[in-house]
């Protein structure tokens, strides 16, 4: 069972009046009753359920010289459920840390998802993916790859329920994906631009070189 996250202590606009745990089945739901002070000076009672599921990683793998990008497709229950006809979505690969640091995380991701062994993951920024109700923050990296550096099979971990298939693509090629609806996924989608807007053969530079 995964450990409940913590309560931030009392802040100047924010005061906890309640924490009730909801469920711990997979990760942590629980509902919190906070008083929150608004701008016009007045404190208001609210309520809300947050889902804690861990922070994440998530990786492009990208090749300059060709201009082609590394993604992958799985079957995602959430997206079939809300109108994704067959449930299969094409992504970035990602994963959650299980312990380990984000970039460690993402390494050992790659590998099982891709099969591809990359050293020096270079990260780009983070975000919180739906900071209404989840807490998740995930941290985005890119890394360079070439051929001889896929040494498996990829697929994910059968145990765990995975089924991935690896697809290579031009960027440009992905990108139109997301144009036409093909691509859904918003982590993906963020790399995929991030990548367009910043080029390929610039990715590994410092910010603002």
């Amino acid at each position: 069972m995964r450990p409940s996250f913590l309560i931030p202590p009392p802040a100047q606009h924010v005061r906890v009046l309640g924490d009730e745990r909801l469920s711990d089945n997979w990760y942590v739901l629980r509902k919190l009753t906070i008083e929150l002070l608004r701008r016009g000076g007045t404190w208001q009672q609210q309520t809300r359920e947050v889902y804690d599921r861990g922070n994440g990683a998530a990786l492009l793998l990208f090749n300059a010289r060709r201009q082609t990008v590394v993604l992958t497709r799985q079957f995602r229950l959430p997206a079939w459920v809300n109108g994704c006809a067959d449930g299969m979505l094409i992504e970035a690969c990602a994963g959650l840390p299980d312990g380990d640091d984000p970039e460690t995380c993402i390494r050992r991701e790659a590998a099982e998802e891709t099969g591809f062994n990359i050293q020096a993951p270079h990260k780009v920024f983070e975000a919180y993916m739906s900071p209404g109700s989840v807490t998740e923050k995930l941290h985005f990296f890119v890394a360079p790859y070439e051929s001889s550096d896929r040494t498996g099979e990829g697929g994910g971990v059968v145990n765990e329920g995975e089924d991935i298939e690896v697809i290579e693509l031009p960027l440009d090629g992905a990108l139109a994906m997301v144009r036409s609806g093909a691509i859904e996924d918003a982590k993906t989608i963020m790399l995929l631009q991030h990548a367009k807007i910043t080029g390929l053969d610039r990715l590994l530079l410092p910010s603002g070189a």
